[in-house]
């Protein structure tokens, strides 16, 4: 019977099932393969100093990619209309896992924060989760037919989901991936056809709430000065910037070879996680960093291809916020390697060391090369 109704919707829709895009797959493998390379190198000082294992981040991301990477392959045999199905519960229980994360006796604080669940030997963050199940909520309520009416409530539907998630993220508080997570849900709202005039207000409030959190935050707001003033405080509140930079000259127009980074040596902070950019860029110099950003360029682009391409509004909106998510993260962490916008510790896709994000982001490329296999046919855009 579900299979019939598989076949009503395809025909109904014009579209054809055939092999996910390969290409696709293939520039993820290599992602991830030459992510981790570069976890492999960039944080063999700090595992060997903390650890006495120079290889010991590189087993627990290896671990996270293989389980990442068959996640992924069975995700993608699984018809994308079976999340439309579970997004709801889904997004309930990752939202009761925001709050799960607050509890002191259960929860691991670090830096001032509290992000981690721990349970026995494994910690994940419940952040990384929310990302894929706020999409899939706010696709699903973009396909309901009846709640995309010409009614004031409409644009509360899309709004209560994305302000409950920022808020309870902010508890923790991480303000990075408070911005994600409004980019996810800004992009989908907007690509799901909700009045212009709602989508520029909630811009408009969103940026608003950024500033305030800023302001009323010394730590962000140390930030933001020292994002200012790079030069002030080289050895105080602009280290972090400072050595960024300075891995970042170093590595000048062709790098200074795999393996050869100098700041990599206790020098350059969270250089395996939210710096790891900068510390490859060292390695492999100006045209290197070119290359591997035109290779997240491609990547974002045939996501974008596949959402264009989504044979249903559902598919479509949740393609695009996937594709947001993690073309958000991309750009959000480059900028603020390059001093085009304050730090905010985000990682970058991929590469970062880091097992919930890594394996949550190899899941929902499942989703969409499971999307990639039910295209819209090229003639019926000329119908």
């Amino acid at each position: 019977m579900k299979r019939f109704r598989h076949r009503k919707l395809e025909q109904s829709l014009d579209v054809y099932k055939s092999k996910f895009d390969k290409q696709f797959l293939y520039l993820i493998l290599g992602l991830v393969v030459v992510g981790l390379v570069f976890v492999a190198d960039i944080s063999a000082p700090q595992a060997l100093n903390f650890f006495n294992d120079r290889f010991y981040f590189l087993k627990q991301q290896f671990a996270w990619a293989a389980i990442g990477l068959v996640a992924m392959m069975i995700v993608s045999k699984i018809h994308y209309s079976f999340w439309a199905k579970i997004s709801i519960p889904f997004f309930i229980v990752s939202i009761l896992l925001l709050l799960v994360v607050l509890i002191p006796a259960v929860s691991l604080e670090a830096l001032g924060a509290r992000r981690w669940i721990v349970i026995g030997p494994i910690n994940f963050q419940p952040s990384e989760i929310i990302k894929l199940s706020l999409a899939l909520c706010l696709a699903k309520i973009a396909s309901t037919k009846n709640l995309l009416s010409e009614s004031n409530r409409e644009p509360l539907v899309y709004f209560i989901p994305l302000v409950l998630a920022c808020g309870l993220i902010m508890l923790q508080p991480d303000l990075g991936t408070t911005l994600v997570v409004g980019i996810i849900g800004i992009t989908q709202i907007f690509a799901s056809g909700v009045s212009l005039l709602y989508f520029l207000i909630s811009l408009v409030v969103g940026l608003i709430s950024v500033a305030i959190l800023i302001l009323v935050s010394p730590y962000r707001r140390d930030r933001l000065m020292t994002f200012f003033e790079i030069t002030k405080d080289p050895l105080g509140k602009g280290y972090h910037i400072r050595q960024i930079l300075l891995a970042l000259g170093s590595g000048g127009l062709f790098g200074l070879g795999i393996g050869q980074s100098r700041q990599k040596y206790l020098f350059l902070p969270e250089a395996s996680t939210d710096s790891i950019f900068a510390a490859i860029s060292e390695e492999i110099g100006f045209i290197g960093s070119f290359v591997l950003i035109l290779i997240f360029a491609i990547f974002i682009f045939k996501a974008f291809k596949i959402a264009s391409h989504a044979p249903d509004q559902f598919s479509k909106i949740l393609a695009v916020g996937i594709t947001a998510w993690i073309g958000g993260q991309i750009l959000l962490n480059i900028a603020a390697m390059t001093a085009l916008t304050p730090l905010t510790g985000i990682p970058l896709p991929f590469f970062s060391y880091g097992g919930t994000s890594l394996s949550m982001i190899l899941v929902s490329c499942g989703i969409l090369l499971n999307i990639s296999r039910y295209a819209i046919k090229k003639t019926t855009a000329h119908r």
